[in-house]
């Protein structure tokens, strides 16, 4: 075992939780006590204070931070959470998680994260946007084309994608799509790229139900968390032919044992925000969608969402993870001690998002850009390529497939370490 360093910067339940992780995974390939410690624990990170002019005059001063996880792929890449519960472990977390799922997949990147300590529906427009540019001038020595790429994440979306390539760009002296990603289509972003989490979702999603041999137009999926992930999982599932059954986010939930019609719950959620009171079901608890008999439960949402508590309520067949780190390590000790649930790891069933990201970065830097079509088939192709790698890496070491899918990122990063050496 490694003589780990103990990192009280970062320290929270959702950084611990990251770190278990590692930990299994790293005694489970042997990895280097030399190599450990390099490959674990974020590069640099950076925190920001982010004053902004209210439209009353007052001035509010929000907190924000960039994590930067790994740079020895690539340059490092992730979303930009505006969150009330941002942390800077939980934006540590999520960095170490995108490391991961990049080398997976085989992306030359690495991870990294940001967030700002915000309710982004309390800001009007334009406090919003005034808070995007400043977070984007603060770290604009820390981020680039070639060092760190942003993207949307929960809470930001392309417009501030949009401001945020701006603000750069003017720092520059010149138009620079290529220093975020989910941008506008107008402003350089790549067809698909909205949607292509949840879409990616969808498509392993399908790829296992055939491996078990269940056809998709028999699944019925409940899905918690209804944001862009959410929805366009559940749009994608439903024009597969499954039946969405239940829906929920943090005002409620919806249960139609008939299925719930996906295209009027997207349209109720465009005017209302949130599901509750949509008239497509029975209205239920945030809670009771755990316990919903289905094939397949797809937690979407935040983070440590399947606790030990809610664990062995689950009744699915198939736990497909679009959020990040949705399941504790304990809820995963008691779904594997169960057996009889198939896991769908985040850093395997979520990747859709930053693989199309890694696609438009590339046709920002050619100049070049492809159809819709051309990205969904190249999406599709690395999500088997990766879907192939973990399952032989799985029946090869008898590996749980989470286990399979981390130690396959883990062991590409810390290579890539090893072979750049230290640097004196």
């Amino acid at each position: 075992m490694s003589k780990a360093i103990v990192s009280s910067l970062y320290d929270s339940d959702v950084f611990r939780m990251a770190c278990r992780q590692f930990d299994q995974a790293a005694d489970a390939i042997n990895l280097p006590d030399a190599i450990r410690d390099r490959t674990k624990y974020p590069r640099r990170c950076l925190a920001v204070a982010l004053p902004i002019k209210r439209q009353d005059g007052s001035v509010t001063v929000f907190e924000g931070y960039r994590v930067q996880h790994n740079l020895s792929t690539g340059p490092s890449k992730g979303g930009i959470r505006f969150h009330l519960d941002v942390t800077l472990g939980e934006v540590a977390a999520l960095a170490m998680w995108m490391s991961w799922k990049c080398s997976l997949v085989g992306l030359p990147f690495g991870g990294a994260k940001g967030g700002v300590i915000v309710d982004p529906h309390q800001l009007s427009e334009s406090e919003l946007e005034h808070l995007s540019r400043r977070y984007m001038q603060e770290v604009i020595n820390f981020v680039g084309p070639h060092s760190d790429v942003p993207a949307p994440d929960v809470g930001t979306n392309e417009k501030i994608m949009g401001w945020m390539m701006d603000t750069y760009s003017n720092h520059v002296g010149h138009v620079e799509p290529a220093v975020v990603t989910g941008k506008p289509i107008s402003l350089g972003g790549s067809q698909g790229r909205h949607e292509s989490t949840g879409f990616g979702v969808a498509y392993v999603v399908q790829k296992y139900l055939d491996d078990l041999n269940i056809p998709i137009k028999e699944a019925t999926v409940a899905i918690q968390g209804f944001g862009n992930v959410g929805q366009h999982t559940a749009l994608a599932l439903a024009n597969y032919g499954a039946k969405i059954i239940g829906v929920s986010d943090i005002s409620g939930g919806v249960y139609n044992e008939r299925g719930i019609d996906v295209k009027k719950a997207l349209e109720y959620m465009r005017t209302q925000k949130v599901i509750r009171d949509f008239d497509g079901g029975e209205a239920i608890t945030k809670e009771q969608l755990f316990p919903l008999k289905c094939t397949v439960f797809v937690p979407a949402a935040l983070e440590r969402a399947i606790t030990a508590e809610n664990a062995p309520l689950l009744q699915c067949r198939m736990l497909a993870e679009g959020a990040n780190g949705p399941t504790t390590n304990e809820a995963d000790k008691i779904i594997e001690d169960r057996g009889d649930i198939e896991v769908i790891p985040d850093t395997l069933c979520n990747t859709g998002g930053v693989i199309v990201s890694y696609f438009e970065w590339l046709q920002n830097l050619s100049n070049y850009y492809w159809d819709r079509d051309e990205v969904m088939r190249k999406l599709f192709a690395l999500l088997d390529k990766a879907k192939d790698a973990v399952e032989a890496q799985k029946r090869k070491y008898k590996f749980s497939r989470r286990l399979a899918a981390q130690t396959i990122g883990i062991q590409r990063v810390a290579d890539a370490k090893q072979s750049r050496g230290l640097f004196p």
